[in-house]
């Protein structure tokens, strides 16, 4: 499965960057499924251009309260851009014209050596160019290119621009063994520890140094389970009067990773429990459809008694309500404690994500259910469900064709999604279910 192209959008602060996101990703933004722990104030969507499907990241929304911070924002924030995009949209201002911090991020982004496609932004006359348009060649990042954010003006000339730098589709997709595994979490949980304790080396993740920072790095294991890449999404440590950026930086490194990868390791700190944050971060991977495994570490530092352990699996599962179907394994990082079962667990999950089950099948479950709990009926009609397939794999997606969509109540859908899980297992993995009307066109 070819992962989609990724368009960065980055810049310094009120140069229009999140208005220029909202205006590519367009109506899309509006139709996210409401699912609980993921914050509404998105950074990332999906869009489309030409046939082609691609997410764009808003680097933006960072106002530093100090001068001396901007400079440590900005590299900070197109760091992480630089790092994941395949192409990166530099948003400037025609109304300051060409700033030393447009010097100071265009010299970031060359040495790079990513595609970048400059964006001149708040040229809201139509009509003829604003000269002013023509200093940006200063910065040595090819032609700038007039828009205005607020009505449109000249977005299709830079998607155009964005599009000629995505890589050639590919239909086949490469037999690959290798599972990508994305651990996430919020700072200091020990996602470094644990990469670090499997890789048998010590390595800094996280320079002191501002905008140095490291993560995000894809790191090869082989080892007697398989053949695995592990993409770090080590937090950043900032002071507490940062903490809410630092909240959006650590959410959209997870975005990105999670995009990436096959299996998502949830980490939190078993000693703190489920905190609002770590609901976020979880939301994300569930939202994605990824195969999902919530890891406690710390439990060495964890004072214990009889039935600790099953007390807390119960409580991380009560907070974590809307990803019931994740395995919870507690760990230690500094030990070393369950970490082969880790592995196990990971060759698990991905398995059940990519599971196909026979139409046939579906239907016998289907018909088995629907004999123990009738379909709901409202006024006299009843639910009449026709039958059930499976349409794609991570995550297994299937649709449920019916007379009425809206008497399949979501209660009854969640039952049916529980008598799919009892017998298949599908254990570690969301499910798509699709309702479909008799007569409805297919999407």
């Amino acid at each position: 499965m070819s992962t989609k192209p990724l368009v960065a959008i980055v810049g310094r602060p009120n140069v229009g960057k999140s208005m220029l996101f909202n205006k590519l990703v367009g109506k899309r933004l509006s139709i996210v499924e409401d699912t609980p722990g993921v914050t509404r104030d998105r950074l990332y969507a999906e869009a489309e251009w030409c046939g082609r499907t691609f997410d764009v990241v808003d680097t933006g929304g960072i106002e530093p309260r100090t001068d001396s911070e901007l400079l440590a924002f900005m590299r900070e924030q197109a760091m992480i851009a630089i790092e994941s995009a395949t192409v990166i949209v530099l948003v400037t201002d025609i109304r300051t014209g060409v700033t030393a911090e447009d010097k100071e991020v265009a010299t970031m982004l060359k040495r790079s050596r990513k595609p970048v496609v400059l964006a001149v932004n708040k040229a809201d006359s139509t009509g003829t160019v604003d000269p002013t348009v023509y200093e940006f060649y200063e910065l040595g990042l090819g032609d700038p290119i007039a828009i205005s954010a607020v009505h449109g003006h000249g977005t299709d000339e830079l998607l155009d621009a964005c599009l000629e730098q995505f890589p050639e589709e590919t239909d086949e997709d490469e037999e690959d063994d290798t599972i990508k595994v994305a651990v996430i979490g919020k700072p200091n949980v020990g996602k470094s520890s644990l990469i670090n304790l499997i890789l048998g080396e010590k390595r800094v993740i996280v320079s002191d140094v501002a905008g140095t920072t490291r993560d995000a790095v894809d790191t090869p294991v082989e080892n007697q389970f398989g053949k695995y890449v592990f993409i770090d999404t080590a937090g950043i440590r900032r002071k507490s009067r940062v903490e809410e950026r630092v909240e959006k930086f650590s959410v959209m490194r997870a975005h990105l990773a999670i995009e990436r990868a096959d299996v998502c390791v949830i980490m939190i700190d078993a000693r703190e429990g489920v905190t609002e944050q770590d609901t976020k971060i979880a939301g994300l991977a569930h939202e994605a459809g990824k195969a999902c495994i919530v890891v406690a570490n710390k439990w060495d530092l964890v004072e214990k008694n009889t039935g600790t352990m099953e007390k807390e699996r119960k409580r991380i599962m009560a907070d974590l309500s809307f990803m019931s179907y994740a395995p919870v394994l507690f760990i230690s990082a500094m030990t070393g404690q369950r970490v082969d079962r880790l592995f196990e667990l990971i060759n698990f999950v991905y398995d059940q994500n990519s599971m196909r089950i026979k139409t046939g099948m579906l239907n016998e479950v289907l018909a088995d259910a629907m004999a123990r709990v009738q379909p709901p009926s409202d006024k006299g009609r009843r639910l009449k469900i026709y039958y059930m397939t499976q349409t794609g794999i991570r995550p297994p997606n299937f649709v449920v064709f019916c007379n009425r969509k809206d008497l399949f109540h979501f209660s009854y859908q969640r039952y049916i999604e529980n008598q799919i899980r009892a017998t298949f297992g599908l254990e570690g993995t969301p499910i798509r279910l699709v309702i479909r009307q008799k007569g409805d066109k297919t999407p």
